[in-house]
């Protein structure tokens, strides 16, 4: 079993930090795609996306998308839950990891893809209004975060979930992305330097 990742990229660490919340260990291989290895033959046999991160097994399966990864390793030790207990409790965690994904991360990521000039080569055509456009999206959910946290330790309630793990990593892909986070968000404040503090931010 092994994972294709590239270190610096979000989704990759979103992985990383979720295995380190479960304690698995899982060997990595990094890819370089500053270096064109995610467009090469070999590895878009391995993923027609040319994305990582990539879990491959040890009969040869392999599974792209980081959810379903994390879904995989979450059937295979379910303590601690990071999807979620309970029906209700599931759905939530749902909910919240997929705003936390369309509505966060997701801008964060288009205006890195459209504006950092190290995205050049590889977001073919790169829109500056497009990338200038997702700035304030991102910035928007992130104050509407805030006022949720006012009620709640988490994301997605009083446990800390796989909405943590996306929600922090798009914070911090912030930096790169170059958008600023809004002052003034106590809660989301208090919440950050939490998540922040956890042993797995740093995997």
């Amino acid at each position: 079993m092994k994972i294709l990742e590239q270190r610096s990229a979000p989704n990759p660490r979103r992985v990383r930090i979720f295995l380190a919340e479960k304690g698995i260990d899982v060997p990595y291989v990094q890819m370089d795609m500053g270096k064109g290895e995610l467009k090469s033959a070999e590895f878009t046999a391995i993923n027609r996306f040319q994305r990582v991160p990539v879990l491959v097994l040890d009969d040869g399966t392999v599974l792209t998308e980081t959810v379903a990864i994390c879904r995989y390793f979450e059937e295979l030790q379910p303590d601690p839950p990071l999807f979620g207990t309970g029906a209700l409790g599931r759905a939530r965690v749902e909910m919240w990891n997929r705003r936390m994904e369309l509505g966060l991360l997701m801008h964060v990521a288009q205006a890195f893809r459209h504006l950092h000039p190290s995205m050049a080569t590889l977001e073919v055509p790169q829109v500056r209004e497009w990338g200038e456009a997702n700035k304030p999206k991102a910035q928007d959910i992130l104050s509407y975060l805030d006022e949720e946290l006012a009620g709640r330790p988490f994301v997605a309630g009083d446990a800390y979930s796989i909405a943590d793990i996306t929600a922090l990593v798009a914070v911090d892909f912030m930096r790169p992305a170059r958008i600023e986070r809004p002052p003034g968000l106590a809660n989301l404040d208090r919440w950050y330097a939490a998540v922040s503090a956890r042993p797995s931010a740093k995997a």
